[in-house]
């Protein structure tokens, strides 16, 4: 399990005067502030104010931020927070983060990777995963494509046919 969360990214500055526009990753948005300060992927801390939101996110103050190009700085920059510092997830639930390293397995019980990492680029949750040799490979992390997960044990089993339509992809648009 990782050590650390990721609540979510500073997308754009909003203003002049430093506030910067957040993208949560948290179930509920306003958690992303909810934990205490929070950290860059290079260990700058930050002490998040939120200040309202916006289609794009929220609106929020960083200390010791004062305008914006101080902001635009921040741009792209991932927050996190320590895992210890989180509620425990309930039975059945966990954080995208745990998914991170499990083994990947067909329904039987064909190896097919790692998951490499959890993307959420809008339009749900995709799971790359790495097949240990090559280009990585991107499903839809859903029921239908992930009908079993099993943390505890350290694995995932994907359906053969999103692993299939996954590894089709590529070529040329004659499909060559």
């Amino acid at each position: 399990m990782s050590a650390r969360v990721c609540l979510g990214r500073i997308a754009a500055p909003h203003g002049v005067r430093g506030l910067v526009v957040v993208h949560p990753f948290t179930e509920i948005p306003a958690d992303v502030a909810a934990y205490g300060p929070v950290a860059t992927a290079g260990g700058r801390v930050l002490a998040l104010e939120l200040r309202g939101g916006k289609k794009a996110g929220l609106i929020a103050a960083i200390a010791g931020v004062e305008d914006r190009e101080a902001a635009e700085a921040l741009t792209g920059e991932m927050l996190y927070v320590d895992r210890a510092r989180l509620p425990a997830p309930g039975e059945e639930e966990y954080y995208l983060a745990d998914l991170v390293g499990l083994a990947v397995v067909d329904e039987t019980a064909h190896a097919l990777g790692r998951v490499a990492a959890v993307h959420d680029f809008g339009a749900g949750d995709l799971v790359e995963i790495d097949p240990g040799g090559g280009e990585t490979v991107l499903i839809a992390f859903t029921r239908d494509n992930v009908p079993e997960l099993d943390i505890a044990g350290g694995r995932m089993v994907v359906a053969r046919p999103a692993w299939d339509d996954a590894t089709r992809s590529g070529g040329d648009a004659d499909g060559r």
